[in-house]
């Protein structure tokens, strides 16, 4: 694998992993239109890696708060064990429906309409922020924290976002527009961070890093860098209003899409 591929391939994994436009699906538009394929697993779990410091580097106080707060703070342990329930039902669905999810990647038609899809979550989550709820981390329960997982699982499928559809499933529960960005990042940690593990693991028993382990890196460091980028902007824009920008984009991706591939 060449700098220059290892370079796009962690900067587009960066931005798309935590703006609402799927950061799969656009994995998958890349290979079939440019061409570009992910040189396997090691590389992908690398670049998450990239990805995961991100959520730590913006989100460093939660995540410090929860790490020093898990064994003397109720509402750290709470925080816990919310971001383990809202981890099961994408684990459970990743799982049963393996075959299924990875079928799709090999159907970048699919995609088109699943960004089409995730264009309309995220015109709702900014008609939704418009009209903020009220519930905050210490109201929330069990079945927020399951029915976020749910949308969470449904991100699996390349072309919907992750990171819309677990804002969107949290401000269907009311919970306010900070309470439902923190959780949506925080949950991806869980899943980020086991298949890192499982791949280092699998890396000790090989007896070696792979051969492109520096190039890898590099990728990794720009996954790391427009990954800060990217939820920052994301912050930003839901802040200020300006969220349905996203959508418009995932419109057009998803159209775009499709129209190439039928005509």
């Amino acid at each position: 694998m060449g700098l220059v591929e290892a370079v796009f391939l962690g900067i587009l994994q960066g931005l798309t992993e935590f703006l609402p436009v799927s950061s799969s699906g656009h994995l998958v538009l890349a290979q079939t239109f440019l061409g570009i394929k992910m040189p396997g697993v090691t590389f992908e779990v690398i670049v998450h890696a990239g990805t995961l410091l991100s959520i730590i580097w913006v989100f460093w106080r939660d995540v410090y708060n929860l790490v020093s707060g898990i064994i003397k703070s109720t509402q750290q342990q709470k925080l816990f064990l919310l971001l383990v329930v809202g981890t099961v039902p994408a684990g459970l669905m990743g799982l049963s429906l393996g075959s299924f999810f990875k079928g799709i990647f090999e159907r970048p038609l699919i995609v088109g309409y699943m960004l089409l899809i995730t264009g309309f979550i995220v015109w709702f989550i900014a008609r939704l922020g418009e009209n903020q709820g009220n519930r905050s981390l210490r109201e929330m329960g069990w079945k927020d924290a399951i029915i976020i997982g749910l949308f969470q699982g449904m991100a699996i499928i390349p072309g919907i976002s992750r990171s819309g559809s677990t804002i969107f499933g949290a401000l269907l529960r009311d919970l306010n527009r900070e309470t439902a960005v923190r959780f949506s990042f925080l949950l991806a940690l869980p899943a980020i961070a086991g298949a890192t593990v499982l791949e280092l693991t699998g890396w000790v028993s090989a007896g070696g890093w792979p051969e492109d382990i520096l190039v890898y890196l590099i990728g990794a460091g720009f996954a790391f860098a427009s990954g800060v980028l990217a939820i920052r902007t994301f912050i930003r824009l839901l802040a200020t209003g300006r969220f349905h920008y996203f959508a418009y984009y995932c419109w057009l991706a998803g159209a775009l899409t499709i129209l190439y591939l039928i005509v």
